[in-house]
C-alpha cells in the first residue's frame, strides 16, 4: 500500500506471483507443451490473416490457378495446427491449475493441523472453510487461466502488429492512437479490481459461516422462530457478495466499452489515412484487408489482456490471503524432550492465564498438586476457570505466568506429541468424525488397535449393547458428527475412545453430562476402572460424581479458594457446601 493506493506490480505483489508459478515448477513438461499450443493457437490467427494478402490479389484480381488450388488446403493446414494448439494449450492449463490448487489447499489444511488453539478462536469457521473452497479457486486463475491468456493473447496482438508492419507501416501508425489509451484503461481497472476482489474473499467467508451456522442450529433456528432471522442475515451477506460482484461487472464492462470505443478511433484513423491521395493510389485491396483484419482481430485480443487483470488481481489477492495463512507461525513446540510414559504427577506453580484478546485474567495463582493415580475434581460457577486449566495440560494454551510440572520437570522441555500422548480426554462438546464406529474408537494414532481392544473398549465404556444392534456393529457408519446416533451413544464411544487409548493421564470435561441416569450409572463404574492408577482431573457440574475424589478445588473467578475432600469441603461450610446445598435442594431427586 502507498499514500492509501493499491500498487498494482510492487515488489511485494511480485514477490506472491513469483511464489504462487513457483507451484506450477514440477509442471515444467506440461507447462512447455501448454506454452507452445498458446503460441501455436495465438499465431495461427495472424497467419491466417497474413494469408489474406495473397488470397484476395491472386484469386479474384489475377485469377492465379495455383493460388486458387493451395489456398483452402493452406487454411483447412493452418486451422488443423491451430486447433491442436488450443487442445494442448486448454488441457495443459486444466491440468496444471487443478494440481496448484490441489497444492495450495493441502498446504492450507496443513496449517490448519498445526496452528495454535488461538486462532481458530479468533476467526470465524466460515473463513477458513471459504480459503480451502472458494479462496484456492481464485489462486488457478492468475497462475493459470491467466498465464494462457497473456500468452496467447499477446502472441496474437504480436502476430498482428507484424501483419500489419510488413503490409503497411504508414497505416499501422493509427495504433498510436490506441495503445497508450488502452494501457491506461488497464491501469485504472486493475486498481478497482484488486481492492474490490479482496472485499469479495471476506465476505464469501461471512456467507460460508452464515451457512454453517444455520445448518449445524436447524433444530434452535425452528424451535425459536429464527427463520425469518437467519433468512434476513443470510440476505445482507449474500446481497453484500453480490453487489461487490456487480461491481466487478460493471469494471469489465465499461473497460470492454471503453476499449471498442477506442478501437473505433482507431479504426477511424486507419480509413483516414487509408483514403488519402497519395495512399489509395499505391495501395492494393489485399493489403488494405490485411490490415484492417489485424487491428479487427487485435482488439478482442487486447481487451481479453485488459480485462484479465480482473483475473490476475483476484488471484493475487487470494494466493496473499493463503500465503499469510501458511507462513503463519504454528504452536510453539520448543520441547526436546520425548515422555515416554509419564508417572502422572502435575504440580501446577503459580500459573496465570491471559487470553491475547483481552486482558482478563481467565487463572491467576493456581498452585495445584495432582499425585499420581489420584482423582482431581474441579467445581466451580460458569467461567471460573476450570477449562482454561485443564487446557494448559495438553499445551492447547501456555501459562501467561507460572510453571506446569510433569514427572518434577517443566513440561514445556517435552516436545508436544509425547505430551499429549500421555493426555486422554473427553470433553462434553463431543468430537466424532464422519467414518465407522471402529474408526472413531480407533481414532488417529489408535488405528492400529485390533477389534478385540476396540469391542473391549466399546464394553467397558458400555456402548457394546447399542453398537451390537446396529447392522455392521463396530464397521457401522454413523454420519457426519456421528448424527446417527443419540447424544448418550455419542458420549459413550468418545469414553470408549479415551479407554482405548489407555494414557496414564485422563481429563473428564462434564463426560457425563449427555447421557441418562442408568447410562451415567454404568458409565460411572467403567470410569471408576479407567480411573485407577491414573491421575485424573474431572470438571463436574454434578456434585454427586466427585464426592470421591481424593481432592476437589472449588475455583472462583480464576482462582482456587477452596480445596480438599468432599466431607471437608461440608465441614468448612464455604463455598463448596453452598453449591451443594444449592444442588440437592434444587434438584432432590437427583
Amino acid at each position: 500500500m502507498s499514500n492509501g493506493k493499491v500498487k498494482i506490480w510492487d515488489a511485494h505483489t511480485i514477490q506472491i506471483y513469483k511464489r504462487l508459478l513457483g507451484y506450477t515448477k514440477r509442471f515444467w513438461p506440461v507447462g512447455l507443451i501448454a506454452i507452445a499450443g498458446m503460441i501455436v493457437d495465438g499465431g495461427g490467427l495472424a497467419v491466417f490473416t497474413k494469408l489474406l494478402k495473397p488470397m484476395i490479389d491472386k484469386l479474384f484480381t489475377e485469377k492465379d490457378p495455383v493460388m486458387i488450388f493451395w489456398m483452402p488446403i493452406w487454411i483447412v493446414m493452418v486451422f488443423l495446427v491451430r486447433g491442436v494448439g488450443t487442445f494442448a494449450s486448454s488441457y495443459g492449463v486444466a491440468y496444471i491449475g487443478r494440481n496448484v490448487v490441489n497444492a495450495i489447499q493441502r498446504d492450507v489444511f496443513a496449517a490448519y493441523l498445526r496452528l495454535p488453539a488461538s486462532f481458530f478462536g479468533r476467526e470465524h469457521s466460515g473463513h477458513q472453510v471459504s480459503r480451502i473452497t472458494y479462496t484456492s479457486e481464485q489462486v488457478a486463475v492468475a497462475s493459470t487461466d491467466a498465464v494462457k491468456v497473456v500468452i496467447t493473447e499477446g502472441v496474437t496482438v504480436i502476430g498482428m502488429l507484424y501483419a500489419m508492419l510488413s503490409t503497411s507501416a504508414y497505416l499501422t501508425m493509427a495504433l498510436f492512437v490506441m495503445v497508450p489509451l488502452i494501457a491506461l484503461i488497464a491501469s485504472v481497472v486493475s486498481r478497482r479490481y484488486r481492492t474490490i476482489s479482496r472485499r469479495i474473499q471476506s465476505t464469501m467467508g461471512g456467507v460460508t459461516g452464515t451457512v454453517e451456522e444455520s445448518v449445524q442450529a436447524h433444530r434452535e433456528i425452528r424451535v425459536y422462530g429464527g427463520q425469518e432471522q437467519a433468512a434476513s442475515r443470510f440476505k445482507d451477506v449474500t446481497d453484500n457478495t453480490r453487489r461487490l460482484n456487480l461491481k466487478i461487472a460493471s469494471t469489465n464492462a465499461q473497460s470492454s466499452s471503453a476499449i471498442q470505443t477506442v478501437a473505433a478511433l482507431a479504426l477511424a484513423v486507419m480509413v483516414f489515412l487509408a483514403t488519402r491521395p497519395f495512399e489509395i493510389e499505391k495501395m492494393s485491396a489485399g493489403d488494405f484487408i490485411v490490415v484492417l483484419t489485424a487491428m479487427g482481430g487485435m482488439m478482442p485480443s487486447l481487451r481479453r489482456l485488459a480485462n484479465v487483470q480482473s483475473n490476475i488481481q483476484s488471484g493475487m489477492s487470494a494466493a496473499e490471503n493463503l500465503f499469510e495463512i501458511i507462513d503463519t507461525a504454528p504452536e510453539v513446540d520448543a520441547g526436546t524432550r520425548v515422555l515416554d510414559r509419564t508417572q502422572g504427577d502435575i504440580r501446577f506453580e503459580d500459573v496465570s492465564l491471559k487470553y491475547a484478546r483481552g486482558d482478563l485474567e481467565a487463572l491467576r495463582g493456581i498452585n495445584l498438586h495432582c499425585a499420581p493415580g489420584t482423582v482431581t475434581a474441579l467445581v466451580g460457577r460458569s467461567g471460573s476457570g476450570k477449562s482454561s486449566l485443564v487446557s494448559l495440560l495438553p499445551r492447547f494454551n501456555e501459562p501467561t505466568t507460572g510453571h506446569i510440572l510433569i514427572d518434577g520437570a517443566n513440561y514445556e522441555s517435552f516436545t508436544l506429541a509425547s505430551l499429549r500422548r500421555q493426555i486422554a480426554w473427553v470433553g462434553q462438546s463431543v468430537v466424532l468424525f464422519d467414518g465407522t464406529v471402529a474408526e472413531n474408537i480407533a481414532y488417529g494414532e489408535l488405528a492400529g488397535a485390533s477389534e478385540a481392544d476396540i469391542i473391549a473398549a466399546a464394553q467397558a465404556a458400555n456402548a457394546w449393547e447399542f453398537i451390537q444392534k446396529m447392522p455392521g456393529g463396530i464397521h457401522c457408519a454413523i454420519g457426519q458428527g456421528g448424527n446417527l446416533l443419540s447424544g448418550g451413544q455419542r458420549q459413550r464411544l468418545a469414553i470408549a475412545r479415551a479407554i482405548l487409548k489407555n494414557a496414564p493421564i485422563l481429563v473428564l470435561d462434564e463426560a457425563t453430562s449427555a447421557l441418562d441416569t442408568e447410562s451415567e450409572r454404568l458409565i460411572q463404574q467403567a470410569l471408576q476402572g479407567l480411573m485407577k492408577d491414573r491421575t485424573t482431573l474431572v470438571i463436574a457440574h454434578r456434585l454427586s460424581t466427585i464426592e470421591h475424589a481424593d481432592q476437589i478445588a472449588v475455583m472462583d473467578q480464576g482462582r482456587i479458594v477452596e480445596r480438599g475432600t468432599h466431607a471437608e469441603l461440608l465441614a468448612q461450610n464455604g463455598h463448596y457446601a453452598a453449591l451443594h446445598r444449592m444442588q440437592f435442594h434444587s434438584q432432590p431427586g437427583d
